[in-house]
């Protein structure tokens, strides 16, 4: 077929993608801002740009992939989050925007000026590569169990140049044997093993292991809030991404272990997103 103009090639896919995306005229943008290399502004300033046969082969690709359900983020090959561009695969979760909160509320602690800081489960390194890309006196570990996703994490750490941060394999705290942190974080696995939302989505295209856990998908929760109280520094921070649903019975979890000022912090659609905690021991 001949070449499409930027303004018929976003219609076409938009039109497309309607049936299988809520955000089916910004999916369209993306990939077809991937395709031609340019910022957005230029689909408005060119509409009428013809693609090449090269890039209308590539953009039929991409839509064809999108429509199969495959993950806007996996199709490009990266994904946007604090402003930082983070190179993403099928061997880690994409970070998604309510992980912010996260970040943005341990960036508001009072923390020593050299912190020591444990981003549990890292993946990409997302939440890791955020705090130490903001505090630069900190020094940000990131762990996750699985080799790729370090090797993934330090990839953008490398791409990013940040370098007040490292990255290693350990399963939770398995490779952290007397090591003392002012600051836990972590975005475990929380989500039921039954849950319905695991066959929808971009999820099915996401390693289970880094969304799901048994117990009501609370196991994973209740091991990280166990075993934090020994990598602690005394008055030390947990924080913990979960379930919407979830901040009631995460909230027992650290009472039962005996924490302190535990409270919980929502996202930007005001759902119940963080817990956090201290470590007086």
């Amino acid at each position: 077929m001949p070449s499409q103009t930027l303004e018929q090639a976003l219609a076409s896919a938009a039109n497309a993608f309607f049936a299988c995306s809520d955000t089916a005229k910004l999916d369209a943008q993306v990939l077809l801002l991937d395709v031609i290399g340019q910022s957005r502004s230029y689909l408005f300033t060119w509409p009428d740009k013809a693609l090449t046969a090269q890039q209308q082969t590539q953009f039929e690709q991409a839509v064809a992939r999108r429509l199969a359900g495959e993950p806007i983020a996996h199709i490009i090959g990266y994904r946007e989050f604090w402003s930082l561009k983070l190179k993403v695969s099928p061997a880690t979760l994409i970070p998604r925007p309510d992980t912010e909160t996260l970040v943005e509320h341990a960036l508001s602690l009072a923390l020593p000026e050299h912190a020591k800081v444990l981003d549990l489960g890292t993946g990409t390194g997302a939440i890791a590569l955020a705090l130490a890309s903001e505090q630069f006196n900190w020094q940000v570990t990131g762990c996750d169990r699985i080799e790729d996703a370090v090797v993934l994490a330090q990839t953008n750490q490398a791409a990013l140049e940040i370098k007040n941060c490292r990255f290693v394999q350990s399963n939770w705290f398995s490779a952290f044997s007397t090591e003392q942190f002012d600051l836990i974080v972590s975005n475990p696995p929380y989500i039921e093993q039954d849950d319905p939302h695991l066959s929808q989505g971009d999820v099915r295209f996401e390693p289970l292991s880094a969304l799901v856990a048994p117990d009501n998908g609370l196991a994973d929760i209740r091991t990280i809030v166990n075993q934090a109280r020994t990598f602690l520094t005394s008055g030390g921070y947990l924080l913990l991404e979960h379930g919407y649903q979830q901040a009631e019975q995460v909230s027992a979890i650290f009472l039962q272990m005996a924490y302190k000022d535990i409270r919980t912090i929502k996202d930007l659609a005001g759902n119940d997103r963080v817990t956090l905690a201290r470590w007086y021991g």
